[in-house]
């Protein structure tokens, strides 16, 4: 503890033990008052020679206001006091005139029962309102607190403003939040100790709880059955309030954190929406130059009287200019695929077919490959646009092709379950970790094991994903050291529209 804090401490000690002086001494006085009033009201009825029953209702007029205006128990005392001096009185005048009524014992002990009564019913009554008067005022500073919240820039960090927020609006002492989510602890008010290890010790070890010694509440916050942070508060409030405060936090964090990821969601958005805008205009501008530079190749293979190297150079042309014009149309059907601009065409399609077209446009890079394809039925259609589950297929088998292992097998499925076609390309290579195996999918996403890396761009899963997805289907990937990568696709028979 800092040389500041030791004062800092015996300052609010002090004013404990001096308020707990005062109260005594104020106890003190109010008894004395109702006493010497009881004492005057005796000495009265003594002297004029007043019945019990008349002195009785004097002695409730003290007992009565002393019971509203200071308490119970120092009604008690001003009750006991009257009896006990007018038992004095009565004693001396029994001595004096042996004819005194003996139901005055009697009528002095209803006395003692109806002044007790009166003044634990009117204590009680005081208790009340002073209760019902505190929870509206805390019902008060809650809703404040509430509205104040609604209105908090959330565009911000929300710790500091709610620390703020309860030290202004509850008027207490002092005020920690901890944010667990930033790790971060926030604090008003004046605290002769560090506040930051209490706070994180409050979440960590989730002790909620209240100490009446040294005005300490401490509160887990909760969002449901998950800690998200922690708050404690010095001064006085009850413990409702603090519980009711350490929700109202945690639905704060909470709005917070679904203003930020809204906020990441549409920034990420409009990026990929400028990206894909890019994409397209760029793959546009590709394409004029890659037909002139194919139509020179071309027309330089047809005029002949090239040498065997002048040959070859013209037929690597040619090849990698296919490479860049089938690179360009993909992306342009990203783009679109993206934008939603392509529908599609559904017409029934023979599934063997299908295969087969997609097996002999890679041919080339199959040719090394041993191929499998299982149909469960010869015959199978499907009703789909052609061309898009061509370039489905075409990415799932290029797929394989880059990552099986040397001499393994593709194997290329098709079953029906129910009313859905699942499509599946199996193969033996590099484990795909479960974390990417829903990441893959995402366009320009890369796995984060280097032997899970090929060449390539990153958007042909995605366009995969998207033609699935277009045609009412889903994908998924299953992967496993002794099994295999299998990706799958699953397209409704009806592909939601009627085949043409």
């Amino acid at each position: 503890m800092s040389l500041i804090s030791i004062p800092i401490a015996s300052l609010f000690a002090a004013r404990r033990v001096r308020g707990s002086g005062l109260r005594v001494l104020l106890f003190i006085l109010e008894c004395a008052l109702g006493v010497v009033a009881v004492v005057l009201v005796s000495a009265l009825a003594h002297w004029a020679g007043w019945l019990l029953p008349v002195a009785a209702l004097l002695y409730l007029l003290i007992v009565v206001p002393i019971a509203l205006l200071c308490g119970f128990w120092q009604a008690v005392i001003v009750s006991l006091s009257a009896v006990f001096l007018h038992s004095i009185f009565i004693t001396r005048q029994a001595q004096a005139n042996l004819a005194t009524d003996p139901a005055n014992s009697v009528a002095l002990l209803a006395f003692v029962i109806v002044a007790l009564v009166v003044s634990r019913l009117s204590s009680r009554l005081k208790d009340h309102a002073q209760e019902a008067e505190s929870w509206g005022g805390q019902m008060r500073d809650l809703y404040e607190f509430t509205r104040r919240t609604l209105e908090l820039n959330l565009h911000v960090e929300p710790g500091p403003q709610l620390a703020e927020l309860v030290h202004e609006i509850f008027s207490l002492e002092a005020v920690a939040v901890f944010d667990a989510d930033l790790h971060e602890v926030y604090q008003a008010g004046n605290w002769n100790v560090d506040p930051r290890e209490l706070a994180q010790n409050v979440y960590y070890f989730g002790s909620s709880d209240d100490d009446p010694v040294s005005g300490l509440g401490r509160r887990v916050v909760r969002l449901g059955t998950v800690p998200v942070g922690s708050l404690v508060v010095r001064g006085e409030t009850s413990p409702l309030t603090n519980n009711a405060i350490a929700s109202l936090i945690a639905i704060t964090f909470d709005r917070y954190r679904a203003f930020a990821n809204e906020s990441r969601i549409e920034t990420e958005r409009r990026t990929e929406q400028l990206r894909s805008t890019v994409l397209d205009s760029l793959a546009h501008a590709y394409k004029t130059p890659l037909t002139a530079i194919r139509a020179a190749s071309t027309g330089l293979g047809e005029m002949g009287h090239l040498s065997p190297g002048q040959a070859e150079l013209v037929a690597l042309i040619d090849e990698q200019t296919g490479l860049l014009g089938n690179l360009t149309t993909r992306l342009l059907t990203t783009a679109r695929l993206d934008a939603g601009e392509v529908k599609i065409h559904a017409t029934p399609v023979a599934v063997a077919s299908l295969i087969e077209e997609v097996v002999a446009s890679l041919r080339d890079r199959l040719a090394s490959m041993k191929v499998a394809i299982e149909l469960e039925d010869d015959g199978q259609v499907v009703c789909c646009d052609r061309q898009l589950m061509v370039m489905l297929l075409t990415q799932y088998i290029d797929n394989a092709c880059k990552y099986s292992l040397y001499g393994t097998a593709i194997t290329i499925r098709v079953a029906q379950v129910n009313a859905e076609a699942i499509f599946s390309v199996h193969s033996f290579g590099p484990v795909i970790p479960i974390n990417d195996r829903e990441r893959i999918f995402n366009r320009y996403y890369r796995s984060s094991t280097r032997a899970n890396r090929a060449s390539g761009t990153g958007i042909g899963l995605s366009v995969a994903k998207r033609v699935a997805q277009i045609h009412g289907g889903y994908v998924w990937v299953t992967s496993d050291e002794a099994k295999g990568t299998t990706f799958f696709a699953a397209i409704p028979a009806s592909a939601r529209k009627e085949c043409s």
